[in-house]
């Protein structure tokens, strides 16, 4: 055996480190199944110190690594480094702490987002950031790659609710960042930490921000006939000075999806739904209501629903929250995109969307968060089909080079990861990507954590060619 995987052994105890072919290949890609890449190993430890001896073991053998959770990344970043180390974070998952009175909550990395709100609910409380992964992906996950959710409008991102972490940094030295304070002196470590992509270290403890729970909610539905109908209206709700905990836009083929997946009961026929969710104290939410629904009037929506129930609530938002994986039902094959446009660039956007699909010769589904401009095209394709991956990524390529044009950026939430490094010279001078690479490798000089991430010019992993995936040819899997 090889020599440093002895030592591994010896660190981590059957079970807990996996080599053989078998036990790998869950982990060979993550849930932007384009790319894979087969690591050397993969430990998964169940402490903080088990995290720095692992670590520590990396950078005495110079062995790239990268940190994994439940391996929902649509971007690639927690894709393994070819021959690299996988330190899989999931059975550290503990509720560490949960104090009401000071409406926080200590975990590990592995403890899953939605757990967190139901850990929180007997006492009034919740936690904000609600992404559509939030029933599987982890806190630790979030945090990489600053997550955000349908309520982000509202409550901003995960950097908005993260108070401090413990970190393991790529030398194996261990750091806290930020307080249990909402007030902290000195540089903004933890906001440099959130959103590193795993680059920076890797976190262990995550103290958490909880939120009193709203005493009221109004949710509305409207259908349109346009998309671009859709679009405007997002920008007619902000333009009256209402600030909702929520907007949503699904077009026809996301309602297409999720009707067929969990049966919400949108308007099928609609172009467009916009969802547009208040909350708050009730009188205020009351008023407000009055408000949105002249604005609603006027926006040219041709049928209005408002939840008059909490089932009902549910139900509008289950059919939301679906619509990712549902699309799975129109297509065997999707990428998902994510970058933003200015609010007032949104029915512009939707509209460029629509015409490139159709020069692509490829269906797109939209799903955004309207309120923040979060678009997330999902581009349908068949990777059995010869050369219709790659027309889906070209096509990808041109949504972000257009969202960069209209003033916006090429990631809201979902990370650059793998996916999106070579549009970075897109957004960021060539002093600005050197900028960053200097703060990196002052951290990490020998670009062990999650190598080849985020920065353009790096070397990718393997990438399947069109057609069926090797697992399909050899009767391993199969497709439905």
């Amino acid at each position: 055996m090889n020599p440093a995987l002895s030592e591994l052994q010896g660190l981590f105890p059957p079970g807990r480190l996996l080599t053989r072919p078998g036990e790998l290949a869950p982990y060979a890609s993550d849930a932007l199944t384009a790319f894979r890449a087969q690591p050397l190993a993969v430990v998964l430890p169940e402490s903080h110190e088990e995290v720095v001896e692992a670590v520590r073991w990396c950078v005495r053998h110079r062995i790239p690594y990268v940190a994994r959770g439940s391996g929902t990344s649509l971007s690639g970043g927690s894709l393994p480094v070819e021959g690299g180390l996988v330190i899989g974070l999931n059975r550290m998952n503990r509720l560490l702490r949960l104090d009401p009175k000071e409406r926080l909550a200590v975990v590990e990395p592995g403890f899953i987002n939605l757990q967190v709100s139901q850990a929180a609910a007997p006492y009034g409380l919740y936690y904000a950031p609600d992404p559509s992964s939030q029933p599987v992906s982890t806190i630790g996950g979030n945090l990489a790659f600053n997550s955000g959710g349908a309520h982000c409008l509202k409550y901003g991102m995960t950097s908005n609710h993260v108070l401090a972490a413990r970190v393991v940094l790529p030398d194996g030295q261990t750091v806290v960042l930020g307080s249990e304070s909402l007030e902290n002196t000195g540089p903004d470590w933890l906001g440099l930490f959130v959103g590193s992509e795993g680059l920076l270290g890797i976190v262990t403890e995550i103290t958490l921000r909880l939120l009193p729970k709203p005493e009221a909610y109004h949710t509305v539905l409207a259908a349109y006939d346009a998309l671009e109908k859709a679009g405007q209206a997002v920008a007619a709700v902000v333009a009256s000075g209402l600030l909702p905990g929520a907007m949503e836009i699904m077009d026809a083929l996301a309602i297409e999806a999720a009707e067929a997946a969990v049966q919400a009961g949108y308007p099928r026929e609609a172009r467009a739904l916009l969802i547009v969710e208040l909350e708050g104290e009730a009188p205020q939410v009351e008023a407000e209501a009055r408000y949105l629904e002249e604005v609603i009037r006027q926006s040219g929506a041709y049928e209005v629903r408002v939840a008059q129930s909490q089932e009902e609530r549910l139900k509008i938002w289950r059919g939301r929250k679906a619509a990712f994986s549902a699309v799975g039902r129109l297509s065997p094959d999707y990428l998902v995109q994510d970058g933003v446009v200015p609010r007032s660039k949104l029915g512009q956007a939707l509209a460029e969307i629509e015409n490139l699909s159709a020069r692509y010769g490829l269906r797109v589904a939209n799903v955004f968060h309207a309120g923040d401009g979060n678009l997330h095209p999902l581009i349908l394709y068949n990777g059995r089909v010869a050369g219709e991956l790659e027309r889906a990524e070209a096509l990808a390529g041109e949504i972000l080079q257009l969202c960069v044009r209209l003033g916006g950026s090429i990631t809201g939430e979902h990370g650059v990861g793998m996916e999106k490094k070579a549009y970075m010279p897109s957004m960021f001078t060539p002093e600005d990507l050197e900028a960053m690479q200097r703060i990196r490798q002052a951290l990490d000089p020998l670009e062990l954590a999650n190598r080849g991430k985020m920065f353009p010019g790096d070397h990718p992993p393997h990438r399947p060619p069109s057609g069926p995936h090797p697992l399909e040819k050899a009767g391993v899997i199969a497709r439905e």
